[in-house]
């Protein structure tokens, strides 16, 4: 392990009795290391120390071990609610949240790793968070809208040279769907993995309505490409247009136009915040 980030969103959708929405829809998520302080683990932590600083130290602990070395970190159960603890005399004092899901993303990330070209000396996270298509329960003309909890999160993990420019980027999005009945009893299965859309590949099911015939994942892989060589304030200038009223920021160069046809608002900002966190 030569360098590794490691961030995490633990996104909330409140709703009323009447199972109306009432989390601001409007407003930005936000990863446990852009809360920093704000998360408030600091107050009631034994060694006072906020998430952002505990993970920070895990992932200067991983830097210089192989995966392996890194799945087989001795744990410890703390409690109930922390029941893999790392149990290393280096990380006693410093780490005491519940690892396993940060050393298991590690491995997949190195499972899923692609050879970056030479030139990179930056890397960055970018995530952008949005709930706005959390809707509450309806009934409007006999049609019934049950209520649904959405989390968008979009990430993107991008290499910059030393000029600022894109060397490489990886753009995903996990698309979290809750759903309620309208007495407000959950539907979906909580103990069911989500998948990103590059995971969900053709079984996203966007190919069959695209009009250029083509899947999330094929148009997503065409913007990252579109992205190399340029900077940030390039990529941001883009020019989009409205495709219609769900698809108000799409590719306008000629480039693109055959080939990505998604809005792209929120993977450009998700590369924009990859440059300003990278290292």
């Amino acid at each position: 392990m030569v360098k590794v980030q490691i961030d995490s969103a633990q996104t909330k959708v409140a709703f009323d009795e009447n199972l109306q929405v009432t989390s601001d829809t409007s407003a930005p998520g936000k990863t446990k290391k852009e809360l920093g302080d704000e998360y408030g683990m600091k107050k009631v932590s034994e060694i006072g120390k906020e998430w952002n600083e505990q993970i920070e130290e895990l992932e200067n602990w991983m830097i210089g071990k192989t995966v392996e070395e890194i799945k087989s970190m001795p744990v410890k159960e703390r409690d109930e609610s922390h029941k893999a603890v790392p149990d290393v005399p280096e990380l006693t004092s410093l780490v005491t949240i519940t690892v396993e899901d940060y050393l298991a993303v590690v491995e997949e990330a190195y499972e899923k790793a692609v050879e970056i070209p030479e030139g990179a000396s930056k890397l960055g996270l970018g995530n952008v968070i949005s709930i706005a298509e959390s809707v509450g329960y309806s009934m409007v003309d006999d049609k019934e809208t049950l209520p649904t909890a959405q989390v968008d999160h979009t990430i993107a993990a991008t290499a910059f040279d030393d000029d600022g420019k894109v060397v490489a980027t990886i753009i995903d999005v996990v698309q979290t769907k809750v759903k309620y009945d309208k007495e407000g009893k959950l539907l979906s299965d909580k103990t069911a993995e989500f998948k990103s859309k590059k995971e969900l590949g053709d079984e996203y099911g966007m190919k069959k309505l695209s009009e250029i015939g083509k899947e999330w994942y094929e148009q997503i892989e065409e913007l990252e490409k579109w992205m190399v060589g340029k900077t940030v304030e390039e990529i941001k200038s883009m020019p989009v247009k409205e495709r219609d009223e769900h698809h108000k920021a799409v590719p306008d160069v000629p480039e693109l136009t055959s080939l990505v046809t998604i809005t792209v608002e929120d993977y450009l900002e998700a590369v924009a915040k990859s440059y300003d966190n990278a290292e």
